[in-house]
């Protein structure tokens, strides 16, 4: 089932490792954070790029747009989290209060709050209007490497390298919840879209899917040959992208757990994929210093027989 690069676009123009890829909220531009310090802007319709947003004194590990697109949020080995402003590429602020690398930064819903994950094994939250940290969720044993707010806003997720999950209220910073199955450190965690499920990518070469309300393994995903690194649902919650080290992504059909195909074409690891809004786009951002775009659209489902389907209701 694989489909060769048959990628549409190849965004090029990083010196070091694409590290995180996000499409704005209106699928018009895609972020990119390297391992050169920067983050790039790009049309997403032309690949051109739009602008570059230098500032960081460290590899940038993870990019965010607000929910309203106004506002990308970058997180940096250098401690810090920047926001910019996602039109003009304007440093806006810097949240500082970190003592290791941030490597996964999240906006709430509703854009009032940024969540971090550190090195330093913490979770902060934000308040976005005044850059203060009014929060810190400690729990994790090491290195915190992605978070990801449900799509009410009611939970956050964060996943670390001591192979756990944890859910945590948000509203109370309250743990919720520590999911265990992986036999690796976790890497990547995502909400499906409406915030029933929950994927987990690990150094153990495998996806998990979880119930979020009960935290019960619905399935297992095994066909990688190398650390899963990044996860993404597509916006009906019906696919699931999964970047590799092994320099491929694998989409998924969610409610079955079937692999439906296999897209090759980087020449490093992929680090990190995204959807695009309206689900017809796929981005990832690879160690070979790319962002390549896949039009979901000529992706072709494998026939699934009517025996072999069923459904995860709660997508």
């Amino acid at each position: 089932m694989d489909s060769g690069d048959v990628s549409l676009r190849t965004l090029m123009g990083h010196s070091g490792h694409v590290l995180s890829v996000a499409f704005s909220p209106d699928g018009c531009t895609i972020a990119s954070g390297s391992e050169d310090k920067t983050v790039k802007l790009w049309n997403a319709r032309t690949g051109k790029e739009l602008c570059t947003l230098a500032g960081h004194s460290g590899e940038v590990n993870t990019v965010a747009f607000s929910p309203d697109g106004s506002t990308l949020a970058s997180g940096s080995g250098d401690t810090t989290v920047k926001l910019w402003n996602a039109r003009t590429g304007k440093q806006l602020r810097t949240l500082a209060d970190h003592a290791n690398a941030v490597t996964g930064v999240a906006f709430s819903p509703d854009g009032n709050t940024i969540a971090s994950g550190s090195a330093d094994f913490t979770v902060n939250l934000w308040d976005i209007t005044t850059g203060k940290e009014f929060r810190t969720l400690s729990g994790h044993l090491n290195c915190v490497t992605s978070v990801m707010f449900s799509s009410d806003g009611s939970t956050l997720a964060s996943v670390s390298l001591n192979t756990t999950v944890k859910l945590w209220d948000a509203s109370t910073g309250k743990e919720l919840r520590t999911l265990a199955g992986h036999s690796d450190g976790i890497l990547s965690v995502a909400f499906s879209p409406g915030g029933n499920l929950i994927a987990s990518g690990s150094t153990d070469r495998t996806v998990i899917l979880w119930q979020a309300r009960t935290g019960k393994e619905l399935n297992r995903l095994k066909r990688h040959s190398d650390s899963v690194w990044a996860v993404a649902f597509s916006p009906d919650g019906m696919k699931l992208a999964s970047g590799s080290g092994d320099k491929t992504v694998r989409l998924w059909d969610v409610d079955l757990g079937k692999e439906l195909r296999v897209l090759a074409g980087h020449s490093g690891e992929v680090t990190s994929v995204a959807f695009s809004p309206d689900g017809y786009t796929l981005a990832s951002g690879s160690f070979d210093k790319t962002v390549k775009l896949w039009d979901t659209l000529t992706i072709k489902d494998v026939p699934i027989k009517d025996s072999e389907k069923s459904t995860l209701s709660d997508r």
